[in-house]
């Protein structure tokens, strides 16, 4: 049988090694006497604070004694949440992610432990600590897999939050996954929870999903809407304040994304039948700031989509109506100019329009597109992302087709990184589709850009599928 070693017994041959007696060396650790002779004798549990302070004295890296700090005082005695506490929000903060999926592996066959470590990974959430919170919110909802509990479901939520990235082959399979959840969370925690897989789906041009979940969550919203009035009770009104929006919010942008999956589908004129629905906000009962904030973002949305869907249907005329719309709307935020010019360049491929003074006078605007979204909220992570790919892709396509062939090349290039990032094949083939289509007016240099792209991008496949070593 293997003898595991003891931190103990490491302090012990050190103080001995360095000729030290218990006393100099509680000094140096900054440590009193009594404390180090029980933890030498081994009368007392060493805490992680302590443990990282004899690290320090005994001049070994940070961390040094952790995996041993789990096999003596975790894993071979009864776990204590008092001491596996502070050394998970330690872990946490040192990035030891190695160390709290031991510890979680190593309690989590017991649920009494399930509420603690829920606890600390929502600590952990709000902290913005995500990749060590993901490990409990895995481990607790592992351990509860076969318990009909809201805890299960806010986990698996978190999980979703913490999983969704840029990788759109990969949001598929998460968002499922979760969807099958959300009905098990409180019922003004489903709100929050549809928007954002609404989102998810939205950037996944899952327009039957998008149409689906929308409309439950209008239903949803307006239950809680009137309910919260009707009562007028204080217990209601105060569980709808955790939402991160006001509660008609929810219904309104329901209208929204009713709108957009219509807007996909070519039915423009369902899509103006919603975008009426929610530009009209009289029914709101709020007066506070708040809400007449978002009361002026739906009706900002309303006009600037409706003159979208008349564009797109085919009403050319309209274009120069949208364009002063957009310079009287010039402090608008980067998500919605990626969008206007992506319904721009859409009509202009569409309908065969001459938009060259147009671009010219957004050139700053398109230049910034390739910057990344601050947000942390769903549509901003998700959607704009893919509205940027693909405007670079109508950008592409417009300016080869006019014969402007560098620029053409150049937002062809972009939009296919973005469209590897997303791992959105489909975007990924219609970019090279349009390389072929154009490659006899592509110089030298820019063919051999391309495939260099082509085999980075098929390097980077190969290994992701772990064929990397056929390659050599």
């Amino acid at each position: 049988m293997k003898h595991t070693p003891t931190i103990r017994a490491e302090l012990d041959r050190y103080i001995q090694q360095e000729n030290l007696s218990l006393a100099q060396f509680g000094q140096i650790a900054g440590i009193n006497r009594g404390s180090v002779s029980a933890i030498v004798t081994g009368n007392k549990t060493i805490s992680v604070k302590q443990l990282d302070l004899i690290t320090e004295a005994m001049g070994l890296p940070e961390t040094y004694f952790y995996d041993l700090f789990i096999d003596n005082y975790i894993i071979d005695t009864p776990p204590n949440m008092r001491r596996i506490e502070p050394f998970l929000y330690r872990c946490a903060e040192l990035d030891k992610l190695d160390a709290i999926r031991r510890v979680v592996g190593a309690i989590m066959d017991n649920l009494l432990y399930s509420l603690k470590l829920f606890e600390i990974a929502e600590n952990l959430f709000e902290q913005g600590r995500h990749a060590a919170a993901l490990l409990l919110y895995e481990g607790v909802a592992e351990a509860e897999k076969y318990q009909h509990s809201e805890r299960l479901a806010v986990c698996q939520y978190r999980i979703f939050t913490i999983q969704i990235g840029d990788d759109q082959s990969r949001n598929i399979g998460i968002a499922a996954v979760f969807e099958a959840f959300v009905e098990r969370l409180d019922e003004i925690d489903q709100l929050d929870a549809l928007k954002d897989l609404a989102n998810v789906y939205r950037s996944l041009r899952k327009w039957d999903k998008v149409d689906e979940i929308a409309k439950k969550m209008r239903d949803k919203a307006s239950i809680q809407y009137n309910l919260n009035h009707k009562q007028n009770s204080r217990e209601h009104t105060e569980s709808t304040n955790k939402l991160s929006r006001p509660l008609f919010v929810y219904i309104a942008y329901a209208d929204l994304l009713c709108a957009n999956a219509c807007e996909e589908l070519g039915d423009y004129e369902q899509a103006l039948h919603y975008t009426y629905a929610y530009s009209n906000l009289n029914w709101v009962r709020e007066t506070d700031e708040d809400a007449q904030h978002w009361i002026g973002l739906f009706k900002h949305w309303s006009h600037a989509n409706i003159l979208a869907y008349r564009l797109l249907s085919g009403d050319v005329n309209v274009l120069h109506e949208y364009l002063n719309y957009m310079d009287e709307s010039s402090d608008t935020i980067q998500e919605d100019r990626v969008t206007q010019l992506l319904n721009i360049m859409t009509a202009a491929n569409r309908y065969k329009l001459d938009v060259n003074d147009i671009l010219k006078r957004f050139e700053t605007e398109i230049a910034s597109f390739s910057q990344r979204p601050s947000s942390d909220d769903m549509y901003t992570q998700q959607v704009i992302p893919e509205y940027s790919a693909m405007c670079g892709y109508e950008l592409a396509y417009y300016y080869l087709n006019h014969g402007m062939n560098c620029d053409g090349f150049n937002h062809l290039f972009c939009a296919m990184v973005k469209a590897h990032i997303l791992n959105n094949e489909t975007y990924f083939i219609n970019c090279m589709g349009l390389f072929v289509r154009f490659k006899a007016h592509a110089v030298p240099e820019t063919k051999t850009e391309f495939y260099n792209l082509i085999e980075k991008v098929w390097l980077n496949n190969v290994e992701k599928s772990g064929n990397a070593d056929r390659c050599e």
